[in-house]
């Protein structure tokens, strides 16, 4: 919600009538200002969930998101505007890395991708809501209702376990295995996974999680790296700058064309939410590299070819063939290229180092989110929008050749065999 809610509140901002009327510097700050303490947030919940724990890492960002959305209802002027964004993208970076480790350290290895691709499918009925409420509500009460998503998360966290992986790692193995058992059931395979984790940390004592030489072995390193140019094509593929500003890219790119910018993002946001469910049953059945390459594919092309058209067609006949390029290009983007990051951060770093590695990643990928979106107004502005789209499709088809060559498939695998492939493997293998 956090991410979909300038898409409505800013076009209310600059209304004429507006009660708190802005700049176009203050319209770039107030939307990239979410995510400028993602990063931070990134750092801190990763080496919070290390000494806190999961679960009560959980519970302390449910303060600042509640603080923030509570504050944006309420502010009378733009600093609070965005101290109040400031707020609520800081817990969005916390959520990021505890929220994706506590998942994959909880599921079951064949649930697991599934689970994972759910924190798409949620952030993208969040966006739709977001949308939906900004559309029909005035932005103030439309904040005030988005407070009760963190609310809610936070009677949920308080009935959770702890993760049994960061138990057993902290030398508290019988309260691993109540909340392993709680987790999973006792089922025989559940208890060979569960007897693999206690042997493996006893084979850890007194390790130092956040030691040089862990980080410098391959178990880490290479997953590290993969991941964080995952992240850069993810987030210069443009996905962000479309949920941030699409209300405004539709008023650039379909003009006078006959199309209500409202009924086209709402059909983008659909397509959106339809196609995140879809990845959730893709990912059980093919697996992250499939998706991955056809994504990268797709996303680029459907691109292209909009930049094409915006520069070299005619305007007449043109009203809904940007919109179903748009809504090819969101179909494409958010079957790999949006959720697999978020999925295999919570899946390829060993567990000695996870929190920090799982905080690092994400840190970079906020970072760059906060690039993209900081940079799409000038980008547009002076590139034009088939000159930005061209752009976010390059960097799409990039994707798609480095993915061939270095994704590697996680499907049905446990984390320790994850880990143990990246270790023992020269180079890492597209049949991990």
């Amino acid at each position: 919600m956090t991410s979909g809610f300038s898409a409505v509140l800013l076009p209310q901002l600059k209304a004429a009538d507006s009660e708190l009327p802005i700049t176009d510097d203050d319209m770039s700050w107030i939307a990239s200002m979410a995510a400028l303490p993602m990063a931070l947030g990134c750092l801190a919940g990763g080496f919070g969930m290390e000494r806190l724990g999961r679960k009560r890492t959980n519970l302390l960002l449910c303060i600042p998101f509640i603080a923030g959305w509570l504050l944006l209802a309420t502010a009378q002027n733009v600093a609070l505007l965005l101290v109040a964004r400031f707020l609520t993208g800081l817990a969005v970076g916390i959520l990021g890395p505890v929220g994706l480790i506590y998942i994959g350290e909880t599921s079951a290895p064949q649930y697991r991708g599934v689970l994972l691709a759910a924190v798409s499918l949620a952030v993208s009925t969040g966006i739709l809501l977001s949308h939906l409420l900004g559309a029909l509500l005035h932005w103030r009460l439309a904040a005030a209702l988005c407070t009760l998503a963190p609310l809610i998360a936070l009677i949920l966290v308080v009935v959770c376990p702890e993760s049994p992986a960061w138990l057993a790692s902290h030398g508290r193995p019988t309260e691993a295995q109540d909340s392993f058992r709680w987790l999973r059931g006792a089922d025989p395979e559940a208890a060979t996974e569960l007897q693999t984790l206690m042997h493996k940390q006893q084979q850890r004592p007194g390790e130092d999680c956040g030691s040089q030489g862990r980080l410098t072995r391959a178990s880490f390193v290479k997953p590290f790296i993969l991941m964080n140019i995952f992240f850069v094509i993810q987030q210069f593929s443009g996905v962000n700058a479309v949920a941030f500003y699409t209300v405004d890219i539709f008023q650039q790119t379909l003009g006078s064309g006959g199309v209500d910018k409202y009924v086209a993002m709402g059909v983008l946001d659909v397509a959106r939410l339809v196609m995140s469910l879809v990845t959730c049953v893709l990912l059980r059945r093919l697996g992250r590299r499939p998706l991955a390459l056809v994504s990268a594919a797709g996303t680029g092309g459907c691109l292209l070819i909009l930049a094409g058209l915006l520069r070299f067609g005619s305007s007449a006949g043109l009203r809904w063939t940007p919109v179903g390029l748009l809504v090819g290009y969101m179909c494409f983007v958010s079957i790999g290229l949006v959720p697999l990051p978020w999925v295999m951060t919570g899946e390829v770093f060993p567990a000695a180092v996870r929190g920090i590695g799982s905080g690092a990643t994400s840190c970079l990928g906020f970072l760059v989110f906060f690039a993209v979106v900081k940079s799409g107004p000038a980008m547009f502005a002076t590139l034009g929008s088939d000159g930005t789209f061209a752009i976010y499709g390059l960097v799409a088809a990039f994707g798609g050749v480095y993915l061939y060559f270095f994704c590697p498939e996680t499907k049905n695998k446990t984390l320790q065999e994850i880990e143990d492939a990246f270790e023992s493997k020269p180079a890492v293998s597209t049949k991990v």
